[in-house]
């Protein structure tokens, strides 16, 4: 099976690592900047996003021009996107004339832009830019290095097409990294967005030294808060208490290596946000997608506090003292309803 990998960093370069190691699969990684992978294709490392993983001779890493990327992409009969969100309507829009199945890494809700009032999913940018294409995003709780070192870890391949999501199951499932399927696209990719929003709330009680109570209780109120917000835009609510909805949630709210929980630790400290950003080398997507959950929110009358003090806290609105007490302030009542 030949793949291409687009985006070299943390997630997209553990995940060729793994396929790499599979027998059958030809992988190819694309880099955006010539000379990174000028780099890693030389010393077989990537050594600004996953240093301590030595790549698989069978990886070939190369780079060319955007203008010559669809030349490429038909070459592959799997093209995996590993950009950020904000890159994602880019790529597809160059794939759009491609027979390649196409998957999508990336979490979160693209900008708001000119067209709509309020940012989009992956797969609302794909049916608008590349409707034509079998497409599908593979999402779940996953740490780029723990999956680059093959440590067990499980995914979910979400697409409306059967044969997407087979194709992604054979591409990518192992003895370590186990894929499921799904046909709720909106279920899981709503989940991988707003888990990465809870997670700086999580992170700021963390950094305030509130306690577990308190971060239990506000994990466990985000995904009412999450579920609320997939349901009004169409999902199952039982794909909220698996891999990509609670499984993402916890990994992302508790582990040392979650960025965006590490945002909120670094405001809790006192640091700014431009400060906690800079700090991380990596791209938080928490922070960029937590206006535009906020907006979507809004727009379909749901009601999501803990995002909205989020949002607050990162536009300076909210101190993190205060920011905590909207995150746990709220009125009694049943606690079906209440989170």
């Amino acid at each position: 099976m030949k793949m291409l990998v687009l985006g070299a960093g943390a997630w997209g370069t553990a995940l060729a690592v793994h396929a790499s190691r599979l027998a059958g699969r030809e992988v190819t990684l694309w880099a955006r900047d010539a000379a990174q992978a000028h780099a890693m294709q030389a010393k077989r490392i990537n050594i600004k996003y996953l240093q301590s993983v030595e790549m698989p001779a069978a990886l070939h890493v190369v780079s060319t021009p955007l203008t010559e990327l669809q030349a490429l992409c038909l070459q592959h009969p799997l093209v995996v996107i590993a950009s950020p969100m904000a890159g994602l309507r880019t790529m597809l829009g160059l794939l759009a004339g491609t027979t390649s199945t196409v998957a999508w890494l990336c979490k979160g809700f693209e900008p708001v832009g000119a067209l709509h009032p309020y940012g989009l999913m992956g797969h609302e940018i794909q049916a608008e830019v590349a409707p034509q294409l079998q497409a599908g995003v593979l999402s779940g709780p996953s740490f780029a290095i723990e999956v680059a070192r093959g440590q067990p870890t499980a995914l979910v391949a979400a697409s409306r097409h059967e044969a997407v999501r087979q194709q992604l199951v054979d591409a990518f499932h192992s003895p370590t990294l186990r894929v499921y399927a799904n046909d709720d696209v909106v279920g899981v990719e709503v989940g991988g967005a707003v888990k990465n929003v809870l997670a700086i709330a999580t992170g700021l009680c963390d950094g305030l030294q509130l306690g577990l109570n308190a971060r239990a209780a506000l994990v466990t109120r985000g995904l009412a808060e999450m579920t609320r917000l997939g349901q009004a835009l169409g999902a199952r609510t039982e794909t909220f208490m698996g891999l990509s909805g609670l499984g993402d949630l916890v990994l992302t709210c508790t582990g040392d290596l979650s960025r965006n929980r590490k945002v909120g630790q670094l405001l809790a400290q006192g640091l700014t946000l431009q400060e906690a950003v800079a700090s991380l080398g990596h791209v938080a997507e928490g922070v960029y997608c937590a206006q535009t959950v906020a907006q979507r929110a809004r727009g379909l009358g749901v009601d999501m506090p803990i995002t909205q003090a989020v949002v607050d806290l990162l536009d300076g609105r909210l101190q993190p003292q205060a920011a905590v007490a909207a995150l746990m302030g709220r009125l009694p009542g049943s606690d079906a309803l209440a989170r």
